[in-house]
């Protein structure tokens, strides 16, 4: 029972309910159960074969569960009884542990080269909080991870005495973390979540003999599980497979020093713009442009190509005078672009493969005048993608333009937030959450008559996927009882909708439930798609507020591609995608 504050002598009392099961667990269960009050295991296996689509599904897999459910429901019939009742059957519909939307193991194939594969990729990922003046740590390094973050970021400079190497944001507030510091937070966890391989991409800003000094601390920090190739330029990249539990140097061959001391100093007077994700959860992801792009022009496209911009060309082909060669033969994956303009820069080579760094803005411009040639690229080559440099608050911005051209690293901003950053956390859910997803066939191949996929492009309907939102629970145990509202109960809705490319994008939402915990919406909705295979569901719940901004109450995210049919129990997140402990939703998949 809770009461709410109406006035100084007047109180409103509600009691949190639990609802009852569905209509369509009603049926499920009577119709699996054969009529009876109780659902054998092998009935329950019936269910799950036919019903939910788990073909795979053994005897002894629905005993286990039966098990599992009366063991938390019920301690001592456990020993005496096993069948579900209706609710015990509600119970395990409604668990996240036995009943999620999408798998948690690897199954995609893992034995095409890198370049293949999205990979979950961090930006300056040393930073704790903004780009002008948090601090530098291994801790968001850590945490990146855990997640099973499998790029991170380290920009590498001279300390004060020009005789070590700090890890900081250059030309800002922010303050060092030492270099070897990192690297043994990175050997320690980089397969905690994931073995498959953790690429670090560095940003050099060395002298030969620190980048001399780098090269050792990078090879006795990781011995064995560091990978670099016997020659100096891949004509093909690894496997994922290939490369389990190894770490990978991505970065640009030694350059002069001298280059980048002279322009130390030139931008440091950027003049501020609004960030796009400086509210409770972002702006509405539905355009397929970048967000608030005002001041683009200003920015050359030069400035822009990538951060690697001062390096000199990959693979010998220039002339460089000062060289680090220990160094340089770590690099597995060399970063650069050719002289010339964008055209020239997504030029693929025969005998070589590389990697191009883009702005956000570039890649929309690029995408915009050299579709095709991106696509193209990023079938051999490695594409990363970073964060405009006036993104000050780590916000982030629209990953789908970067995937859809079969970008592989779309860096972001790991200590964000935002609605971005959920699509980025849903995207790498699929394949067991292991960071690296296949890129779908059109964006590794060639179609039939030598054409190129166009995400812009007008295509019929492959499928549609069917949504129902039955009900949620949870709220009252995560949040307090006027996390939300001081005098009532919360008034909550569901959004539900897709990313993906510009024809399929859509959000909708379920009638607004009055002063309920457990709000039951049992409301449907349909979803045409044209190109499933990039497609990504979006959950959010938020709380009506009818005099001020409605309050976000739980996300989540999808690959679709994975999501599983049936009635499944969907967990929600936080706006930073932490998990919330008992905040989930029953909802009903539908290919059709």
């Amino acid at each position: 029972m809770g009461s709410y504050r109406v006035c100084m002598c007047f109180r409103r009392k509600f009691r949190v309910v639990e609802a009852e099961p569905p209509a369509d667990v009603k049926e499920a269960f009577k119709k699996y159960a054969d009529g009876g009050t109780h659902m054998t295991a092998e009935q329950l296996r019936r269910f799950l074969v036919e019903f939910q689509g788990d073909g795979s599904v053994s005897l002894s897999d629905s005993e286990r569960i039966v098990e599992q459910v009366l063991q938390k429901r019920h301690h001592l019939a456990k020993f005496t009884r096993h069948t579900l009742s209706l609710e015990d059957f509600h119970h395990f519909l409604f668990s996240t542990d036995l009943n999620a939307p999408i798998g948690s193991k690897v199954q995609q194939d893992m034995n095409a080269p890198l370049s293949h594969y999205f990979i979950y990729t961090g930006h300056n990922s040393y930073l704790t909080g903004n780009q002008l003046s948090s601090d530098c740590s291994d801790v968001p390094i850590i945490k990146a991870l855990k997640r099973g973050v499998r790029v991170i970021e380290l920009d590498i400079w001279p300390d004060s005495t020009k005789e070590d190497v700090h890890v900081l944001h250059g030309r800002t507030l922010t303050t060092p973390v030492e270099l070897i510091k990192c690297l043994k937070s990175i050997k320690e966890h980089a397969f905690s979540a994931s073995p498959y391989p953790v690429i670090i991409t560095l940003e050099d800003h060395l002298t030969p003999d620190l980048q001399a000094k780098v090269a050792l601390m990078i090879t006795q920090t990781f011995g064995d599980i560091l990978f670099y190739p016997k020659s100096e330029c891949l004509r093909e990249f690894p496997s994922p497979e290939e490369l389990k539990y190894r770490i990978i140097i991505s970065t640009k061959p030694p350059k002069e020093y001298l280059e980048a001391k002279e322009a130390e100093g030139k931008g440091n007077n950027i003049q501020k713009e609004k960030d796009s994700d400086d509210d409770a959860w972002g702006e509405e992801p539905s355009s397929i442009t970048a967000d608030h792009e005002k001041n683009d022009k200003s920015e050359s496209e030069g400035s822009e190509v990538n951060e690697d911009d001062e390096e000199n060309n990959v693979c010998g082909h220039e002339y460089r005078p000062i060289e680090a060669p220990a160094y340089k033969h770590l690099i597995t994956i060399h970063a650069g672009k050719p002289k010339g303009g964008l055209k020239d820069a997504l030029k693929v080579e025969a005998n070589k493969v590389r990697r191009l760094s883009l702005s956000e803005q570039l890649l929309e411009k690029a995408t915009a005048s050299h579709g095709n040639d991106v696509v193209r690229f990023t079938q051999k080559n490695f594409l990363r993608i970073y964060p405009k440099g006036t993104r000050f608050n780590s916000s982030n911005y629209k990953p789908l333009i970067g995937w859809m051209h079969g970008a592989q690293m779309v860096a972001f901003n790991m200590q964000g937030y935002g609605r971005y950053l959920w699509l980025m956390q849903g995207m790498f859910r699929a394949n067991g959450g292991c960071g690296y997803v296949k890129k779908p066939d059109f964006l590794i191949n060639v179609g039939p008559n030598n054409q190129l996929f166009n995400p812009r492009a007008k295509l019929q309907v492959k499928k549609t996927l069917k949504v129902k939102v039955y009900m949620g629970d949870g709220w009252h145990l995560d949040f307090k009882q006027t996390h939300f509202d001081s005098y009532s109960p919360p008034d909550f809705y569901t959004r539900v909708g897709i990313a993906g490319v510009p024809h399929d994008e859509v959000m909708k939402k379920t009638k607004i439930k009055e002063d309920n915990w457990t709000p039951v919406w049992n409301e449907e909705f349909q979803f045409p798609l044209t190109v499933p295979e990039m497609a990504l569901l979006r959950v959010e719940v938020h709380e009506y507020d009818i005099s001020e901004k409605d309050d976000f109450a739980g996300q989540t995210c999808l690959p679709i591609s994975e999501l599983k049919p049936g009635i499944r129990a969907v967990p929600l997140f936080n706006r930073k995608g932490e998990i919330l402990s008992s905040t989930r939703l029953l909802m009903n998949f539908e290919f059709v």
